[in-house]
């Protein structure tokens, strides 16, 4: 099925739910997770992109979630929609897990919603966990 997962968190609540169907997705196979997450930013209209969260925060983050992928447990934490593609070629991920933040189809659209991005972006199949 699928042996290679790549599981996209953020800081959001339902990054609980996206650990837990990748895992669940690789045991179906004995698979293997990959734990992506970007450094949050904003853009301010002068200096552009400017991180929010620092490096250490972010791997902090991955290390959280790697935890609780090999105790079977729940917490964790933005990924950003090609950052996500170039992982998952990069990995060889056989499929995407990734949140939805709860927008509806048109709010994610106009907004520009990162899972929206990578469904059309993506070469391979995409989860969305809400």
């Amino acid at each position: 099925m699928y042996d290679k997962v790549l599981a996209a968190i953020d800081h959001s609540e339902v990054s609980e739910r996206v650990l837990a169907a990748a895992r669940d997705l690789a045991l179906l196979s004995k698979g293997e997770v990959w734990v992506v997450h970007l450094r949050e930013r904003e853009v301010m209209p002068r200096l552009g992109l400017v991180p929010v969260e620092s490096e250490n925060d972010a791997e902090a983050a991955v290390k959280s979630a790697a935890t609780v992928l090999a105790s079977g447990g729940d917490p964790p934490r933005p990924p950003r929609a090609r950052e996500i593609i170039e992982d998952a070629r990069e990995h060889e991920a056989d499929v995407i897990v990734m949140g939805s933040r709860g927008r509806g189809d048109l709010a994610g659209l106009v907004l520009g919603s990162t899972a929206h991005k990578v469904i059309h972006l993506a070469d391979r199949p995409v989860l969305v966990v809400r």
